[in-house]
């Protein structure tokens, strides 16, 4: 057991770090060695939560007259503090999270990158005039601010994806109450410690930790909250969303169970590397990653020998090695819940042909390790064919035709990203009106989107109302007021 002392971190509650009223607090664990403490966090409850409400609650009225460039002015700032220290929060985030270090310092910059694209969108982000026939008379709509908004983001991108829900809120006017998951607290608070570095002033941005159980309900259901954006999983997207007045705007972005199609023209070199690249990296933990491979039968053979040699290169290992493409699951859950599925594919007939065992033996056993599955045979209603597994499983079903794999593509509750590989361009735009998905590519893995385009799903992969990111990620953070002004 790691002896050195573990530094323990506060709430940031109306421009002040302070601890729980509840005087307890929990630890952050490294998914790669469950002995390295990184931190200790505050068990907050209700009553920290009304505070930070209520702060925000009062920093509002000033925050939201605030001239957008000074707001801007902020957001640039705090974008400079995140990349002048990007070595080092990759190194946290690591140590957090588990994912590679590369890839945590591409996500700090993304961040960074992230703050400033809305430091500019937001000083442009208006209303309109609307022609009318009277000469004395100009109708327009202004954009205001919500008010308080509840920003509760999950562990798999811990900085990224806060910094796409509140860099809009911010600029927009709005005051934020923020909970992070509790398995990477620390990467969370750094991005609010940027923004405090940068000047925001004390109540506009409140960081609360803990169990969503004790402090959860209230970031929804509290009168002066006019707003929810949260991102997790479908189950506890449709409780927020449940729970939620019917005043109170929620933007859910959930579950997916992502297909890629690989037709008969198909580049198998190409296929199998989007796969592995969709499938693993992250360690398959992206709510975009590729779990449903969907092969012309005539192809089957082949692609799988070429999927199979590609993940057997793949390099399982802690996030600060070099060469590591597959690091820890985020915690002991998500570790059991991962070789839950695997059994379940077993049971389900599926032919487990490469993987799917823990990873225990030597460095390995103080973490949450799983090589990486790859199964075959899978039939299209097995529950590893259907049901979010968020890990480093693959799941091929093969059919005979285009209309085939459409037909087993959109039969899931989820409809976040797709992809297929083709060069038959006819196919292609086929496939971007057939499938049910709120993200589609060609020739590109179901992951990754840019900040400047909108991203959400279709079904329960979203409630389908507000995109994030991009321009219009600024709308749901906003009302319309419709003026006539007569003279």
């Amino acid at each position: 057991m790691i002896t050195t002392k573990v530094e323990t971190f506060n709430n940031y509650i109306n421009g002040e770090w302070q601890e729980s009223v509840s005087k307890k607090t929990f630890f952050s664990v490294n998914p790669a060695n469950n002995d390295d403490l990184v931190g200790a966090f505050q068990a907050s409850n209700e009553q920290d939560v009304q505070s930070a409400i209520e702060a925000a609650v009062s920093a509002f009225p000033s925050w939201s007259q605030t001239a957008p460039s000074k707001r801007a002015a902020i957001l640039n700032q705090a974008a400079s503090i995140l990349e002048q220290n990007a070595v080092a929060l990759a190194e946290e985030l690591t140590r957090e999270e588990g994912k590679h270090v590369d890839d945590a310092k591409n996500e700090v910059l993304r961040s960074a990158q992230t703050l400033r694209y809305y430091a500019v969108e937001g000083q442009s982000f208006t209303g309109e005039t609307f022609p009318n026939d009277d000469p004395n008379m100009k109708v327009s709509t202004e954009r205001e601010p919500l008010g308080v908004v509840s920003v509760i983001t999950p562990w798999n991108f811990p900085l990224s994806i806060p910094a796409r829900k509140i860099a809009p809120a911010l600029i927009t006017g709005n005051t934020v109450v923020f909970k992070p998951s509790s398995d990477t607290p620390l990467i969370a608070l750094r991005l609010v410690e940027a923004l405090a570095q940068a000047g925001i002033p004390k109540g506009v941005i409140n960081f609360v930790t803990g169990k969503a159980s004790e402090v959860g309900d209230l970031l929804v259901t509290h009168p002066a909250v006019r707003a929810v954006t949260f991102t997790g999983s479908t189950t506890a997207g449709e409780d927020i969303h449940s729970k939620a007045a019917f005043t109170t705007r929620t933007q859910m972005e959930l579950g997916g169970k992502n297909p890629l199609v690989v037709m008969e023209d198909a580049d198998l070199d190409l296929a199998a590397t989007l796969v592995v690249n969709g499938g693993f990296s992250l360690t398959g933990q992206a709510c975009t990653g590729t779990s449903r491979v969907i092969v012309l039968k005539e192809m089957k053979e082949p692609f799988v020998q070429k999927l199979i040699e590609k993940t057997r290169a793949l390099k399982i290992g802690n996030g600060f090695e070099k060469g590591v493409k597959i690091g820890p699951l985020a915690n002991e859950k998500q570790m059991k819940n991962v070789l839950k599925y695997i059994e379940y594919g077993k049971e389900d007939g599926a032919l487990l042909v490469y993987g799917g065992k823990p990873v225990t033996a030597g460095e390995f056993q103080k973490g949450y390790f799983v090589e990486p599955a790859i199964f075959t045979n899978v039939l299209p209603h097995s529950r590893i064919a259907k049901e979010e597994i968020f890990g480093p499983v693959v799941a091929v079903i093969e059919v005979d035709t285009y209309e085939d794999a459409i037909a087993v593509a959109n039969d899931v509750e989820y409809g976040l990203s797709a992809s297929i590989v083709t060069n038959n361009l006819k196919i292609a735009n086929q496939f971007t009106k057939d499938i049910q998905a709120g993200t589609v590519k060609v020739n590109r893995t179901t992951t990754g989107n840019l900040m400047n385009a909108p991203f959400g799903g279709l079904k329960k992969s979203s409630t389908s109302t507000f995109r994030e990111s991009g321009r219009v990620g600024l709308e749901f953070f906003t009302q319309l007021k419709t003026v006539y002004m007569g003279y």
